[in-house]
């Protein structure tokens, strides 16, 4: 740890492919790519770290063929650090069909509807042919609505899998992260920390929020969680990528997050600018020469207007596509590089509000 400035941190997660720089956005390459986008770009646009989706590459290509080509990092061609999930988000979020049981869970492919199985061993197994820097335990993701009754056999189902995880686990050069679940249940969520934190994880992830419960009672639980946290240790939150979002978590203690939202915006025609969201497709830019975002020096905002990347995204032009996710994964990366700067300097606070309350009250359409 750097820097400590309330509860937000700056630190440096050391990996064998390098140092990141916290707090740090992930994007999300789900398939061994991040949309639209090649390592060349990330490395470009300052991207410290890339995840990778187990489920995915586990079906397509497979494991073993990632493990033949020399790990994720010689297929994908990115040599920075990476993480990868567990797989367990799409298990059970993406199946038709799914049977879970105590040695794991039995799922239906979302390509071809072929069977398989993952248990917390075969997990560990695939992200360790990966050979991500990061990997995760295999956790079971409870559906937001699911009751109190179903959260607590679910949480300590996790806490049995994670420590599965744990004991099959055997790359030293891969660091294992843990994952806190319990809902939106203070109490489930003490339980599934305090067994969590007794299986002494590398670092240790907040898994179950940013799935459409209210903004504030997730801060909340966050709250409640991240103090208890070991201060030696990364703090991973998965699945938050709007900026006001990543900011509300650093503010704290968060270190690490990932989410698909920068490059899903951008296939939809969103740009994240110093003028807040700005949907391209909209008719007012069919004649605005501007830059995309004044001040930006990426290759969407320095080369082309507003007007032309709003062509393209209406006519569905692959190059639009890439350069708004471009520009909207360096906006958040830029981000989180500026919260750094902030958290050094101990004025992070005030900053945040202030930061939050210009890109909210900025033009948005």
């Amino acid at each position: 740890m750097e820097a400590v400035c309330g509860a937000a941190r700056a630190g440096l997660l050391r990996t064998p492919h390098g140092a990141v720089e916290t707090p740090t956005f992930m994007p999300v390459g789900t398939k061994g790519a991040v949309k639209g986008l090649s390592p060349r770009d990330l490395a470009e646009i300052g991207a410290g770290i890339v995840l990778g989706n187990t489920y995915h590459l586990y079906l397509r290509p497979g494991a073993e063929v990632v493990r033949e080509a020399g790990g994720l990092h010689e297929f994908t061609g990115w040599s920075g650090p990476m993480l990868t999930d567990s797989g367990g988000y799409q298990v059970f979020s993406l199946a038709r069909i799914r049977r879970l049981s105590e040695e794991g869970v039995r799922f239906t492919s979302v390509y071809d509807g072929s069977v398989h199985a993952f248990t917390p061993e075969l997990a560990v197994r695939v992200q360790e042919a990966l050979g991500a820097d990061v990997a995760m335990v295999l956790d079971e993701c409870p559906p937001a609505e699911a009751d109190r009754a179903y959260h607590v056999s679910s949480l300590r189902r996790t806490a049995r899998w994670a420590a599965r995880c744990k004991k099959a686990h055997s790359r030293p050069d891969q660091a294992l992260f843990g994952i806190v679940q319990g809902g939106l249940y203070p109490d489930l969520r003490e339980e599934s920390l305090r067994r969590t934190l007794e299986l002494d994880f590398d670092g240790y992830a907040v898994g179950g929020l940013s799935v459409g419960e209210p903004r504030e009672r997730m801060l909340e639980i966050l709250s409640l969680l991240t103090p208890r946290l070991p201060e030696d240790r990364p703090r991973y939150f998965m699945g938050i990528g709007d900026p006001v979002g990543i900011l509300e978590v650093i503010a704290l203690g968060v270190d690490m997050f990932d989410c698909v939202l920068p490059t899903r915006l951008a296939r939809h025609g969103t740009a994240l600018t110093s003028e807040g969201r700005l949907n391209l497709k909209n008719a007012r830019y069919r004649r605005d020469f501007g830059p995309l975002d004044p001040g930006c020096p990426c290759e969407a905002c320095a080369g082309f207007s507003r007007a032309y990347l709003a062509h393209l995204l209406r006519e569905n032009e692959l190059l639009g596509h890439r350069l708004v996710s471009l520009h909207n994964v360096r906006f958040v990366t830029e981000l989180c590089r500026s919260a750094r700067r902030e958290i050094l300097a101990g004025t992070y606070a005030a900053w945040m509000r202030g930061w939050i309350s210009r890109y909210t009250a900025a033009r948005s359409g």
